[in-house]
């Protein structure tokens, strides 16, 4: 399983109709052809990232390969789990950055300069916290 961004464009176009799914994980409105490039026939764009806003893009890109965009709001415990358990079973692992609290602020600032590759993930038990 290969993660990389679809901002990469030589890696995109070595890809191209390689992939049966993307789980897109995108939470703001994004171009969706770089990704729907990379799907193989019947393939299926699967969004998880809530996008308050109408999705735009060529629609031939999804009629001639017979691709799908598909999304799930939530799942319940019990899809929630398989999709745990595949993802350790295909060693898929999710792309973040650690952060101490200590550095909350300096990641608001990086939020706003649209600065940040991954999500944020802040470490409490490891951050120095004043009683």
């Amino acid at each position: 399983m290969n993660t990389w961004s679809a901002r990469t464009g030589k890696a995109c176009k070595k890809a191209a109709d390689s992939l049966d799914y993307i789980i897109d994980t995108v939470p703001v409105v994004h171009p969706l052809e770089p990704y729907l490039s990379l799907l193989k026939l019947d393939g299926k764009l699967i969004l998880m990232g809530v996008i308050n806003a109408p999705l735009q893009f060529l629609t031939p890109m999804v009629m001639i390969g017979r691709k799908s965009i598909t999304g799930s709001f939530i799942g319940s415990m019990k899809e929630t789990e398989e999709m745990l358990e595949f993802c350790k079973e295909k060693g898929l692992t999710s792309m973040i950055e650690v952060i101490k609290m200590d550095y909350i602020n300096t990641a608001f600032e990086r939020l706003e300069k649209n600065d940040v590759r991954y999500r944020f993930v802040v470490d409490v038990a490891g951050s120095k916290l004043s009683p």
